[in-house]
């Protein structure tokens, strides 16, 4: 029962470290992490991705690059998009490049243009599948407590039975003695 236990605590143990490094890791390597929420991406990268993307010097941006931004305010859209440059345009003033996006599963490019007036653009360098889905449910706080609580149940009653393995058999040889 002991050694099943052990175990258990070092399997439990190793898949949180990794789960952690695999999130924390590429955090010190430069990338941010955004997870897809909705199939506009589809085919490049599924909803329930987590895509990790680089700052790159907007001037050298061009079409193709998969950019992670957030809409036009007159949009309505107030949360990131990662979509695809679909074209790359000078403005009136012949200096301003002004951008229009498209997701690869959309039919038509998006209705907005924008420019970028930060030096640097997070672009798209690699994703993982399905791993989002954990980070969204994460995001649920009576998923996130029953991810804590649980555990925390766990351990407690493998203390009380410990504890218990201890005090029953004193117990025991008193009421032999007695």
């Amino acid at each position: 029962m002991a050694k099943t236990r052990r175990i258990l605590g070092w399997t439990a143990w190793l898949a949180v470290m990794g789960a952690i490094a695999a999130l924390v890791v590429p955090n010190f390597l430069g990338y941010d992490r955004y997870v897809i929420v909705s199939g506009s991406m589809t085919g490049t990268f599924n909803q329930g991705s987590v895509i990790f993307d680089k700052p790159k010097p907007t001037a050298d941006l061009k079409v193709g690059d998969i950019i992670t931004y957030t809409p036009p305010a007159p949009t309505g859209i107030n949360h990131l998009v990662s979509h695809r440059i679909h074209s790359i345009k000078l403005a009136d003033d012949g200096v301003t490049r002004v951008y229009r996006t498209k997701g690869d599963a959309n039919p038509g490019a998006d209705p907005w243009t924008f420019a970028l007036n930060a030096p640097t653009q997070n672009v798209e360098h690699f994703s993982v599948p399905y791993v989002g889905y954990a980070l969204m449910a994460l995001s649920n706080p009576h998923i996130r407590m029953a991810l804590i609580g649980l555990p925390a149940a766990v351990i407690a009653l493998m203390a009380l039975m410990d504890v218990f393995d201890i005090a029953v058999p004193s117990l025991r040889r008193r009421v032999r003695t007695a």
